[in-house]
């Protein structure tokens, strides 16, 4: 029962009548021989500390070992308190926990990389903040966890994760994508319907470079993970109005790695292209590791 693409698990899901979490569920049991409970209590333990660090930059300002971010979450929390938010709260908040969590990081704290250490504040941003909308309880947000993780695992499988490899398209991406697919399933949509938000994001991201400041996760990766959670809740939406991608899941996961060997070294991750070398972008280098002798 293992899908090795994105047809192969909706064909398996139908088989069984079983949803995106269930598969994940049910293949990391297979896979791990552990039994359903010690799956469940694993994810259990992921979730609490994405729940932690998604609100840790909320209630504080939190600030990187370089001093380049920090402060952000802490700020739009503070904004949705004062009301009147032209985006509403729940998108909102999905952007403060998205930075909370990218600063927490930067900052040596503890996250779950999820995808990627990169794109860490995206996917706690959208369960969580979905799922207070829904009023779920933790069972179903560790549900829309596993969701996710089946969609991460056809991407892992036919393309790539790692920014230095695809582009910022793979990590915020990739990231972006499960969590659509996972408020999808969240909101009572089928797996098909996941799929296809999961495919919408993709499209939406493609090209997207890897261009950190001073090679640093911090600058733009912080607000790019703020911008992959509403993307993805905005897909998850517009998914379940009736809205199909014209381009099957797969195909578009095929388009992400093609686009991604396509980019050149200087935007995947090396911090020789895009804004890491405009003259602010340099200008901070320096203030982090000094002029270059």
């Amino acid at each position: 029962m293992i899908a090795k693409t994105g047809e192969e698990l909706l064909e398996i899901c139908n088989k069984y009548n079983i949803s995106l979490g269930e598969y994940a569920l049910r293949f990391e049991i297979e896979e791990k021989g552990l039994t359903r409970e010690e799956v469940v209590e694993k994810m259990r333990k992921n979730l609490k500390v994405m729940i932690s660090a998604a609100n840790e930059g909320m209630e504080k300002e939190v600030y990187s070992v370089s001093g380049l971010i920090g402060g952000d979450a802490f700020k739009i929390h503070n904004y949705i308190k004062k009301g009147g938010a032209l985006t509403g709260d729940v998108t909102n908040m999905a952007m403060a926990m998205a930075l909370s969590s990218s600063e927490v990081n930067a900052s040596m704290g503890k996250i779950v990389a999820c995808p990627t250490a990169g794109s860490c504040g995206i996917l706690p941003a959208v369960i969580l903040s979905a799922g207070n909308k829904l009023g779920l309880d933790e069972d179903g947000l560790i549900n829309g966890l596993f969701a996710a993780t089946s969609v991460g695992m056809i991407i892992a499988l036919n393309a790539t994760l790692a920014g230095a490899e695809g582009g910022c398209q793979a990590e915020c991406g990739s990231a972006s994508a499960m969590g659509a697919a996972a408020v999808v399933e969240m909101m009572g949509g089928t797996p098909e319907m996941s799929l296809n938000a999961a495919a919408i994001v993709i499209k939406n991201v493609l090209g997207l470079v890897c261009d950190p400041v001073a090679g640093l996760v911090e600058i733009p990766c912080a607000k790019r993970n703020a911008q992959g959670a509403i993307t993805a809740l905005c897909m998850a939406d517009m998914v379940m109005a009736g809205v199909a991608s014209k381009i099957p899941f797969d195909d578009t996961v095929s388009a992400m790695y093609k686009v991604g060997k396509s980019l050149p070294e200087s935007l995947r991750e090396t911090a020789l292209g895009g804004i890491a070398i405009t003259k602010e972008g340099l200008k901070l280098k320096e203030q982090v590791f000094g002029k270059e002798k």
